[in-house]
């Protein structure tokens, strides 16, 4: 058997061994994913939960990541926050432009 022919043969079983490796750890992973979500999916049943709630007051900061810009500001714009864990929530990195920039037209 020439040299390059054995070197292929290698590569090949050891490719394959690597992917039996991985195989193994997602077979094992899965395992472990479904006996930590088995009693928590129990837990979710019995309470008849809905969805992950932070707080229970206002639906901006019940999940803020799908809450508008605007929700906090509905009763009155310049109002203070009125809700105590709105003052615990940092606001947005990225803030969407808000305002419309009108030019007249050149002649």
């Amino acid at each position: 058997m020439p040299r390059y022919q054995r070197f292929l043969l290698l590569v090949l079983l050891l490719a394959a061994a690597l992917a039996g490796c991985i195989a193994a750890g997602f077979r094992q992973r899965q395992r472990a994913d479904a006996a930590w979500l088995a009693p928590r999916r129990t837990l979710v049943r019995d309470l008849m939960l809905t969805d992950f709630a932070i707080w229970t007051e206002a639906r901006y900061t019940r999940h803020p990541s799908q809450a508008d810009f605007f929700t906090p500001f509905q009763d009155a714009p310049g109002a203070l926050e009125h809700f105590p864990s709105g003052s615990m929530l940092a606001p947005p990195v990225a803030m969407p432009q808000t305002r419309i920039l009108v030019r007249q037209a050149e002649r």
